[in-house]
């Protein structure tokens, strides 16, 4: 008797045509994503022709390195948006941010000087070297100022990869956790992808993202997905629809 493997997913086809995006770095010139207007309308195209309906971009917020403010990024999206819609583009781009859990974040949502994803869905990151030492802190904190924590690429984050505990930890102090769809196909490394598995199958994933800042990120869309078990991955991408 023959048996026959079953073919892998491919990435872009298991997006819904509805899809809501949380987590891109689209606007021009602003942090390490897109440079120019015409990488961003690059980016967007190929976003609306995946399935994508809406995107929250999320520029990187990170003092000393990425030196964006609220206004500034507000500024930005306004002439995008304009930009995009003298072009035909009519998918919606809404501006958030990606927030580097510090010091400079800390002042920031004490302040109410925050971009949310929506209410008060907020996304945060860390360095990938090391967490903050006062992780649980901002937290709590940050919970205490009426905000929710959304993770980004948790899976990402090689210091957890052999202290799994920790990311139950995490959820435990009221963080949500937002994978990267390209962590699914491979694109960054084994061990990320083993670690994106895992908390999908363990139930940790409550958003998914694509974290798009270029070509390369799209071409990526193309490629099979690694998982056996593709059924908590698009739970996942389902849950994205609480940001419609």
């Amino acid at each position: 008797m023959l048996f026959f493997k079953k073919n892998k997913s491919i990435l872009r086809d298991l997006i819904p045509d509805n899809h809501i995006d949380i987590h891109s770095h689209i606007l021009p010139g602003i942090d390490d994503g897109a440079q120019t207007f015409e990488d961003t309308l690059f980016l967007i195209n190929s976003m609306k022709s995946f399935g994508f309906s809406k995107v929250i971009t999320t520029p990187h917020i990170f003092s000393g390195f990425w030196d964006n403010s609220k206004d500034s990024i507000q500024t930005n999206e306004t002439k995008t948006v304009a930009d995009l819609e003298k072009h035909n583009i009519n998918i919606p781009v809404k501006a958030a941010a990606e927030y580097l859990m510090d010091d400079h974040f800390v002042s920031l949502f004490q302040k109410g000087e925050i971009l949310t994803l929506k209410d008060k869905y907020v996304l945060v990151e860390m360095s990938y070297l090391n967490a903050p030492i006062q992780l649980y802190d901002i937290i709590f904190d940050l919970q205490v100022a009426g905000y929710k924590p959304v993770l980004a690429h948790p899976e990402r984050y090689a210091f957890y990869h052999q202290n799994f505990d920790e990311y139950l930890k995490l959820k435990n102090a009221g963080c949500l956790f937002q994978v990267n769809l390209l962590s699914t196909v491979g694109y960054y490394n084994e061990a990320v992808a083993e670690t994106a598995k895992k908390l999908l199958k363990k139930g940790l994933i409550d958003f998914v993202g694509s974290d798009i800042h270029h070509k390369k990120h799209i071409e990526a869309f193309n490629k099979k997905v690694l998982l056996k078990d593709i059924v908590p991955l698009k739970e996942a991408i389902q849950k994205n629809q609480l940001f419609t």
